[in-house]
């Protein structure tokens, strides 16, 4: 288990350079098992759990070339079926909940997919009904073996379109239903679709291989079937995630720092709420300049003098990936702020790291937490951690940046997971960490 060693209180200053977004890439990876076609992929990120995925790809026949920095070429022209039964399948597949979203496009092309039951970020429950609800609803047939865990999905007379409803606006699992329809024979509706950046994203690579999707970026989409997908080439956007963890970082440690190449316009309402905890931003072209917070930032109210809340919601509400940002964040905020993780009912549990360290939190339940700023009064106290999954793990990184003394935090492979090269790209603008195996 690897672990950060980091002196905070440092103020920072620079450039960087935010990553490919990891949510889109896990999508666009499993998109290239739709054709027998080349399909290039640009911005892709250095990161484990993507990594992982390109290496279940490998295993499973998809001809890889890595290009240059972020860039790979694909080629699923003689993909070894068989492979998606061995134990070896079983063993990588459950180490990666983003692994679930091959099972579409396999059910699409050959009318057949298996899953391990996947893991991922101990957050809470996050059930796979809709990804296999709207499989069945195509046609096909499910089957679940309980002692190994494996689930699994046929078709082999293909899938037929139908309407749908989904119950919940699952990302992945649009994105399931969505590859699976794209070679579905007639027409498909799905409503209550997600429609965050990351399946805009894959709606726009899969109508350049040929599919015909109809009302990209709403919650409605029409997907007319076709016989075959081409190849294609597409670019990742830039991670609003990681974008969000930037601002915070920024704020906490009243340090002036440039994002740069953010796609402004893709990232909804994540300024405006950084914003209600009175972070200063700037737009110059599509970078975000935050400059230094010397004299802190306070917490808006509403407009009746009520206590601000701050919530997450599916698109275009504010992404529950950034709300242990904005937890952080309002430790040293001048006001109180009430934080409700609606989606996920274990987000918050990291909160006790951050009492420790000084903080002035209250856990009202597993979803909502009131933060009482210390306006940089107080300086949060630098202590040992374990990073508990990838959002809190950069939530308490951020903390130990900007505590007094020198913190430690295992288990740093969760924030590997979500972030590439964090350490080296934080040194670059001044942070005092440091990586031991």
């Amino acid at each position: 288990m690897a672990t950060f060693q980091i002196e905070g209180g440092h103020q920072l200053k620079g450039e960087i350079q935010p990553q490919g977004a990891k949510n889109e890439a896990l999508q666009i990876l499993c998109a290239v098992l739709l054709t027998s076609d080349e399909i290039k992929i640009h911005n892709i990120p250095d990161i484990r759990d993507v990594n992982k995925l390109i290496e279940i790809l490998g295993n499973l026949g998809v001809k890889i070339q890595k290009l240059g920095k972020g860039s790979y070429s694909f080629k699923s022209d003689e993909l070894n079926l068989e492979y998606l039964e061995s134990q070896k399948f079983k063993e990588e597949g459950s180490s990666l909940r983003g692994s679930i979203m091959i099972v579409g496009p396999l059910l699409g092309r050959f009318g057949k997919g298996y899953i391990p039951r996947p893991g991922g970020d101990k957050i809470g429950r996050r059930r796979l009904d809709t990804h296999f609800g709207g499989f069945i609803e195509l046609g096909a047939k499910f089957r679940y073996n309980k002692e190994e865990r494996f689930y699994g999905v046929e078709a082999p007379d293909g899938l037929k379109g139908k309407d749908m409803l989904l119950e919940e606006a699952s990302v992945t699992g649009t994105a399931n239903i969505l590859m699976a329809a794209v070679l579905a024979e007639g027409t498909t509706t799905i409503y209550n679709a997600a429609c965050e950046p990351y399946i805009q994203q894959l709606s726009k690579m899969l109508v350049s291989m040929g599919a015909k999707i109809e009302g990209i970026g709403s919650n409605l989409l029409k997907i007319k079937g076709v016989e075959a997908l081409t190849g294609c080439e597409h670019r990742v956007l830039p991670d609003m995630i990681e974008i969000g963890s930037w601002i915070g970082l920024a704020a906490m440690t009243k340090s002036e720092i440039t994002i740069k190449n953010v796609s402004w316009d893709d990232l909804g309402i994540i300024p405006v709420t950084f914003k209600k905890l009175g972070i200063q931003l700037e737009r110059k072209g599509d970078d975000i300049y935050i400059p230094a917070h010397e004299d802190g930032y306070e917490v808006a109210s509403f407009i009746d003098g009520s206590i601000m809340n701050i919530s997450d919601a599916p698109w275009p509400g504010f992404t529950p990936d950034l709300l242990s940002i904005m937890l952080v964040v309002a430790t040293q905020a001048r006001g109180s702020v009430l934080i409700h993780q609606k989606m996920f009912e274990s987000r918050l549990f990291f909160v006790d790291k951050l009492i420790d360290m000084g903080a002035k939190i209250i856990l009202c339940d597993p979803h909502r937490a009131t933060v009482i700023g210390h306006d940089f009064e107080s300086q949060l106290k630098a202590t040992t951690m374990t990073s508990p999954d990838i959002r809190a793990g950069i939530s308490l990184l951020i903390a130990a940046l900007s505590a007094k003394g020198t913190s430690t935090i295992h288990n740093i492979e969760q924030i590997d997971r979500g972030y590439e090269n964090i350490d080296g790209r934080l040194k670059a603008i001044g942070a005092k960490i440091n990586r031991y195996d």
